[in-house]
C-alpha cells in the first residue's frame, strides 16, 4: 500500500485525503492544530514531524499559497518525495503536465497542453483548456474557467467561479475575487473584482 502524508487536517486537508484514499493511497494527516482522528484517518503529530517520517509520498494540504510552497521546500530538503493527487473523476489529458505536489479534486478537468507547476490546487470541477501556464503555487477554486493560453503567475488565488478569457496574463500573487470575469491582463499584487474584473487597492 502506497502510504501518504497529509500535511493538514482542516477542511483542504480532508478533501485531499478523501481524493487520495480513492486514488489507492493509505493516508495519515500530520497537523499543528489537531491531535484527535479526523474522518477516521490519524493524526501522527505535528506539521514539523513530517519532515523526519519516511512516506512513498507527501502533500502540503495547506489553502495559503506562499506557506504551501515553503512546506514544499522544506520537505523537499529534507529529502521527503512529493506526491501528486489525482482525483480519479478528474480529466487530464495526455500531453498536459502536472508539477509535483499539486493537487486535481474531483471533476478538475486540464487539457490539452496545460503546464500546472509545482504546489497548485486545481480544485472541484475547475477546468484549465488548451495550452495554459500555472506557475508554482496556484490555486484555482471551485468552478474556475480558463479559456485557452491563460497565463496564472506564481502564487494567484482565483476565486470560486471565476472565468479567464482565452490568451490573458494574470501575474503573481494576484488575487480574483469570486464570480470575476477577467478579460484584460492583471499585473502582479493585484486584486480584481467584477464583471468584468477590475483591479482595486489591495487589502
Amino acid at each position: 500500500m502506497m502510504r501518504l502524508a497529509v500535511l493538514g487536517a482542516g477542511g483542504h486537508g480532508r478533501v485531499v485525503a478523501e481524493s487520495a484514499v480513492a486514488a489507492g493511497w493509505d493516508v495519515d494527516f500530520f497537523d499543528d492544530a489537531q491531535t484527535d482522528p479526523v474522518d477516521g484517518l490519524p493524526i501522527l503529530g505535528k506539521l514539523e514531524a513530517a519532515l523526519s517520517i519516511p512516506r512513498n509520498g507527501v502533500i502540503v494540504a495547506l489553502g495559503n499559497n506562499r506557506l504551501r510552497l515553503d512546506w514544499i521546500n522544506r520537505l523537499r530538503a529534507a529529502g521527503s518525495t512529493l506526491a501528486t493527487i489525482i482525483d480519479p473523476t478528474a480529466i487530464v489529458s495526455p500531453s498536459a503536465e502536472i508539477g509535483e505536489g499539486s493537487f486535481l479534486a474531483r471533476g478538475a478537468v486540464v487539457s490539452t497542453g496545460a503546464r500546472i507547476g509545482r504546489g497548485c490546487i486545481v480544485n472541484t470541477a475547475a477546468t484549465v483548456d488548451h495550452d495554459c501556464r500555472l506557475a508554482d503555487g496556484v490555486h484555482l477554486s471551485p468552478g474556475v474557467r480558463l479559456s485557452g493560453s491563460v497565463i496564472v503567475g506564481a502564487c494567484s488565488w482565483l476565486g470560486t467561479g471565476v472565468s479567464v478569457s482565452n490568451n490573458i496574463t494574470i501575474g503573481d500573487d494576484v488575487v480574483v475575487g469570486v464570480g470575476g470575469a477577467v478579460i484584460r491582463n492583471v499585473a502582479s499584487n493585484q486584486t480584481a473584482v467584477g464583471v468584468p474584473a477590475r483591479s482595486v487597492e489591495k487589502q
